[in-house]
């Protein structure tokens, strides 16, 4: 691609590169000049614009944006038609963003002119929403460069997909020590259906027991037999070891405890386990609040049916810590509360 000034007999054929305006006559910036655009130009007075020839091999700004992000798009994605060398990205439907990381950043690297925009990793989409961009930066890019990026591109078949919700029934069994409010235990119950809300499932099954390990265990065990695609435990008190009331239940009706703990704040005393196929979730105190934290990111990959593991929670550390929430108990500039 050959960029520069020249004059305008030279131009014919060309893109401009930048708008002209002159005597009443427009020629917008990357549009194709015409013999009639020339000589309109030069009979106001314009002699030299600046334009852009493409080499043979050039591949023109639009089409290589549509090419590349169509080579991005995976499963769940749209592509919209290109404009000035951009080409939009969006979620067909509800669900949790998977951005292949490394194939994103395999594009990003072999040629300045391309570039590739995304939302977070495993960030929850809408239906519609933008999720990435293909930008060209100039007005053409050379075929082999171009080449070279969809092949990087689909080495995965797509670097960008969209996980959809397909866990759609949500148990929720409470546990219950004197002094937890009734009222506190249908806020959360009010709370955790706004967050299920834009996700299609919803609480279909609600148990309230004393906190202690057998009777949970026997309603944990109930609502996996009853058909449950994942049961959440509000513990009427947060969880401080293994060997405590809610990992205790879980392990007597037959599941396993994958997980205690994570490196976001607020949600450190979040519990991951699981009865059979269908996950557990002890949700940390914050979990009653409608503010984000850490309970968020797994109920959402978890719904997304996005396996969730030990060393995938590890990772969480870097961006997990969030902002706080005024009713914490005891906020962690005072000292670390039991009830995150």
């Amino acid at each position: 691609m050959r960029f520069g000034e020249v004059a305008l007999a030279e131009a014919v054929g060309a893109i401009a590169a930048h708008s002209v305006r002159a005597g009443g006559v427009v020629l917008k910036k990357g549009s194709v000049v015409t013999a009639e655009a020339a000589a309109a130009l030069r009979a106001a007075g314009v002699e030299r614009i600046v334009a852009v020839r493409l080499d043979p091999g050039d591949v023109p700004e639009d089409e290589a944006a549509l090419r590349l992000a169509h080579a991005v798009a995976g499963p769940g994605v749209t592509v919209e038609r290109p404009f000035t060398g951009r080409s939009n990205l969006f979620a067909r439907a509800a669900g949790v963003l998977v951005v292949d990381r490394a194939g994103i950043d395999r594009v990003n690297a072999l040629d300045e002119s391309i570039t590739v925009a995304t939302l977070p990793a495993l960030k929850p989409v809408v239906a519609g929403e933008m999720v990435g961009t293909v930008k060209i930066i100039p007005y053409a890019v050379p075929g082999g460069a171009l080449d070279a990026a969809l092949a990087a591109a689909s080495v995965t078949g797509g670097a960008l997909r969209v996980a959809p919700y397909r866990r759609a029934r949500v148990a929720v069994v409470s546990t219950l020590l004197p002094g937890l409010k009734d009222s506190v235990v249908a806020k959360t119950l009010a709370v955790l259906a706004e967050r299920l809300a834009s996700t299609g499932a919803a609480v279909v099954a609600e148990a309230r027991v004393p906190h202690a390990a057998e009777p949970l265990a026997a309603a944990l065990a109930r609502q996996g037999a009853d058909g449950a695609d994942l049961i959440v435990v509000f513990g009427a008190s947060a969880v401080a070891d293994r060997r405590d009331v809610v990992p205790d239940a879980i392990a007597r009706a037959g599941g396993v405890v994958d997980h205690l703990g994570m490196p976001v704040d607020p949600g450190n005393l979040l519990l991951l386990g699981r009865l059979g196929e269908v996950p557990v979730i002890g949700a940390p105190g914050c979990a009653r609040s409608p503010k984000e934290n850490g309970f968020d990111w797994i109920l959402h990959r978890l719904l997304a049916d996005i396996p969730v593991t030990r060393a995938d929670i590890a990772g969480l550390g870097v961006g997990g810590l969030l902002m706080e929430i005024v009713s914490r108990g005891q906020p962690r500039a005072g000292g670390e509360s039991a009830e995150e």
